[in-house]
């Protein structure tokens, strides 16, 4: 054992001393005229990035992304080919059975890898949201979509690459043996959240954009990724919930199948208000906020539940449909405005909760007090 490592550290030693140094020379000055010519071209595309036309927005990102992509690979196959002659490029890394990996074989496996994700990543920004846009796909259906689209090309990507280096895929067995102990052991939150996900992108039992609420905090669904969803609040927080609480625990989905969301707006009148005249101002209400209102609908129609007489008030309820869910707290405070001047304007009372304290006995020298 000691005798083979010393045959390797002896190797490295004699490719360091045979080394050219003017070939690195080289490929750093290579490197820094690749980084200049990227700084200039930024700097003439910056103005787009501040620009308020939104293709010209667009057009920047997708520049500053082409330039990732060129200077990543520019640096990549000028290693490939300007260093192909010298003998360290070739030299065995580590072995694995028969297979001996060198510096080489490395660089090919990075570039199929890499080129599979930049290339998936620039499908799914740029090419498929005009398809989605054609046949007006929603933007669950999108996300799952660009999803599986990336997992696939990734697996083929990385099957790919092992053949590329010589890599037997047979030989795989025993190291999927060992992470399959390792799921039983100490991973099966991880397995059980990265199979959550795969259930929620094609089951789709909630999908990004829905509206959910999650122990009682409501917020959209912004990202299913393979171990957590996010979902952003209505106060811009963001929340990290793990896959597998989608399948486990009761989530309220108001987006789920139907959108429609019915809004329920408590009323309370003084005792001695016209009932009838109360239920014909709040279907007013309504009719107006669903005139002025896209989110509002006629069918069905409002309806005026008269809960019950409460301990300082007639207590009514109004119900009113909605077409988004997204919508809940506008609406809600636009008809509570309309609400308020209606009774107001028809001199009807909102009362608030009053107690009347009847005494009937008090000491003699109180109510003398009280008398002066």
């Amino acid at each position: 054992m000691n005798t083979e490592l010393g045959k390797v550290t002896n190797d490295w030693y004699l490719a360091f001393e045979q080394f050219d140094w003017m070939n690195l020379l080289i490929f750093l000055i290579y490197v820094s005229l690749i980084f200049l010519v990227r700084m200039i071209i930024l700097s003439f595309t910056k103005r787009m990035k501040n620009s308020d036309k939104k293709w010209l927005f667009q057009m920047d990102s997708l520049v500053r992304y082409l330039l990732n992509w060129l200077t990543t690979y520019g640096i990549l196959l000028f290693i490939l080919f300007y260093f192909s002659d010298s003998s360290w490029m070739f030299r065995e890394i580590v072995s694995v059975g028969k297979v001996k990996v060198t510096f080489f074989l490395l660089i090919i496996a990075i570039l199929i890898i890499s080129i599979a994700n930049r290339s998936s990543k620039m499908i799914t920004k740029y090419l498929l949201p005009a398809i989605y846009q054609r046949y007006d796909l929603d933007r669950g259906v999108q996300f799952t979509f660009d999803k599986m689209f990336h997992y696939s090309i990734m697996v083929l990507a990385i099957f790919i690459s092992l053949t590329t280096v010589g890599i037997d895929l047979s030989a795989l067995t025993v190291f999927a043996g060992i992470i399959g102990v390792g799921i039983g052991f100490g991973l099966q939150n991880i397995a059980s959240n990265f199979i959550s996900g795969i259930i929620l992108l094609f089951e789709r039992p909630i999908k990004v954009g829905d509206r959910v609420i999650v122990n009682e905090v409501i917020g959209d669904v912004e990202k299913i990724n393979m171990r957590a969803t996010i979902i952003k609040t209505l106060d811009n927080e963001h929340i990290i919930v793990p896959n597998s609480y989608f399948l486990e625990e009761q989530v309220v989905n108001r987006s789920y199948s139907d959108p429609r969301h019915r809004l329920v707006i408590p009323v309370g009148v003084a005792y001695g208000s016209d009932v009838e005249h109360v239920r014909k101002l709040l279907l007013e209400v309504a009719e107006a906020e669903e005139i002025e209102s896209e989110t509002v609908l006629i069918e069905p129609k409002p309806f005026v539940n008269f809960v019950g007489f409460g301990s300082s008030s007639l207590d009514f309820e109004l119900f009113v449909w909605i077409t988004n869910p997204d919508k809940v707290i506008p609406i809600k405070s636009s008809l509570h405005f309309r609400i308020y001047k209606a009774l107001t304007d028809n001199k009807i009372e909102i009362p608030f909760p009053q107690q009347d304290l009847h005494v009937r006995t008090i000491d003699k020298e109180a109510a003398e007090l009280f008398k002066k």
